[in-house]
């Protein structure tokens, strides 16, 4: 029997957008609903403006609910303290963000923030990170090598889910598909559930996993 592992029910989100310098209500989602298994994989599209980013913030708190619930193993995430609900509930962004110094003082960050102070080694490793990289000045890496730091980060605190935010739209092709096989096999070796917005077609056939698209502020399957 699969293990739900992630639901939305019902769950809606308006934002407030500046129109003509008046503050106009928009619904982004109305009433979402959404099942995910445990080591699923789910590849989310839609138009700019759906709120795919939206709906990923919901997920880890940076970002409340209007209305609905969401649940992380049967258990409503807002029983959570935002900070705990991160550890299990992982965040990669469109544009990768490191921290002023190496890489390895990036890492361990990562590591010591959730009371951490070994296994630098292993996650960037794991991230795809040669080691000769780890004093290497953060700042002065490619977008490729700051995205793979960005992933290590995440990874230091073990989460069960993993959410990614268009991780590879800021890369070249060539990084991005090293980008993909990274993120697919830590998936295998981990189980680890992946919720992965995209907006490539290309990106979705070459992952995998099950399509949804993001219209109308609800979840549809995907059809070409």
């Amino acid at each position: 029997m699969n293990h739900v592992h992630l639901e939305l029910k019902k769950v809606s989100k308006a934002v407030f957008r500046k129109v003509n310098n008046t503050r106009v209500r928009t619904q982004i989602l109305g009433s979402l609903d959404l099942k995910v298994n445990k080591g699923e994989l789910v590849t989310i599209m839609g138009a700019s403006g759906s709120g795919k980013s939206t709906l990923l913030r919901l997920i880890n708190r940076l970002s409340e609910i209007d209305s609905g619930i969401i649940l992380l193993n049967g258990n409503d995430i807002m029983s959570h303290v935002p900070m705990e609900l991160r550890r299990k509930i992982g965040m990669v962004f469109q544009v990768p963000v490191v921290f002023r110094g190496n890489v390895r003082e990036n890492l361990i960050f990562g590591i010591k923030l959730w009371g951490g102070n070994s296994g630098i080694e292993t996650l960037a490793s794991d991230a795809g990170i040669p080691e000769d990289l780890l004093d290497a000045d953060a700042g002065q890496l490619s977008i490729g090598e700051k995205q793979r730091v960005c992933i290590a980060r995440a990874l230091a605190n073990q989460p069960e889910i993993l959410l990614l935010d268009e991780p590879t739209s800021s890369l070249d092709a060539v990084s991005a598909q090293r980008i993909e096989k990274l993120l697919l096999d830590l998936r295998k070796e981990r189980d680890m559930t992946i919720l992965w917005v995209t907006h490539e077609k290309e990106q979705v056939e070459r992952i995998g996993g099950r399509r949804l698209v993001l219209r109308d502020g609800r979840l549809e399957d995907y059809r070409d």
